[in-house]
């Protein structure tokens, strides 16, 4: 079986890019064994949204930020943990991330995980989704999985005993199927429309797969090959609370190169702009009928 940097290889990868996904594939094994062994109660901080932060939290981001900074192909990071973009040398590749999604997880032993955007940039206020060259998402669970794409389909690895990542799928495809994640469902008290498409999903007897992580549900929607998850926004949070940089986006490459779609119910979410870094999106993502369906659905 092929290992990652392989797969890149095999893909025509340049060297540029093929360092830099491999640095990112070292930090996730490094956070992979934070997750399991380090502490996992409150850092005492907030982020910059007012969360609170796990010492976890915090770990994963410096891990991630130091591998970075040692790294001279890229010039700019990104992290929904500092208030910033942050400028970390001369190279031309921008990564942004999320260091651990799911931080409310880790205390009662969930699946957590890691997202990754790449972009040839120096800035990403202004870049969409489209412009990325790479994503990926890494996932720390009973195993450690990364599921990456460069454009070229979507593939998974498994961290073996050695600690390789050895490719397990070599193409994952979303059709179609009965399985929902419906988030932020606080929003069918305000919201008829949201209210009727949760109706919806129970009435025709689909199959409720949520955990309250982004990055293990659309896993499962990968893997699974079949699925909708739901974000939308109500009230005072229009856009709810996902970001576009740091997670929709890099989701939204990896549904799109298996298959899938990714809305904000009525724009294409790989088409809308990064207009500052804090910027929030509802999202719709998952098998192209059932992200069509969100859309007539709540286009009111």
């Amino acid at each position: 079986m092929k290992t990652f940097g392989e797969y890149l290889k095999g893909q025509g990868a340049s060297d540029e890019l093929y360092s830099v996904l491999m640095t990112l594939k070292d930090a996730s094994s490094e956070i992979s064994e934070a997750v399991r062994v380090a502490d996992k109660g409150e850092a005492g901080t907030e982020n910059i949204y007012g969360e609170q932060q796990l010492a976890i939290d915090v770990l994963s981001d410096k891990i991630l930020q130091g591998m970075m900074k040692g790294n001279s192909f890229v010039g700019v990071i990104a992290s929904e943990e500092l208030p910033d973009e942050m400028s970390v040398g001369d190279g031309e590749y921008g990564v942004c991330y999320d260091p651990l999604d799911g931080y409310s997880l880790v205390d009662v032993n969930l699946a957590v995980g890691s997202i990754f955007g790449i972009y040839k940039t120096k800035s990403f206020v202004g870049v969409k989704g489209d412009e990325q060259l790479a994503s990926m998402i890494a996932v720390y669970g009973p195993s450690t999985t990364l599921i990456l794409t460069v454009g070229k389909g979507v593939v998974k690895f498994m961290m073996d005993d050695d600690g390789e990542f050895i490719l397990r799928e070599d193409e994952i495809r979303v059709d179609e199927g009965k399985m929902f994640a419906p988030g932020n469902l606080r929003a069918c008290a305000s919201r008829q429309d949201y209210f009727d498409l949760v109706s919806f999903w129970c009435k025709e007897k689909y199959t409720l797969r949520y955990s309250g992580g982004m990055v293990p549900d659309i896993n499962q929607i990968l893997l699974k090959g079949k699925g909708i998850f739901s974000y939308p926004g109500y009230g005072d949070v229009p856009d709810g609370k996902l970001r576009l940089l740091f997670e929709c986006a890099p989701m939204s490459f990896l549904m799109e190169q298996a298959g899938g779609a990714s809305t904000d119910g009525k724009i294409r979410i790989m088409d809308k702009e990064v207009e500052r870094l804090d910027q929030r999106t509802p999202i719709f993502i998952g098998s192209k009928d059932e992200v069509k369906r969100c859309e007539e659905y709540l286009s009111s």
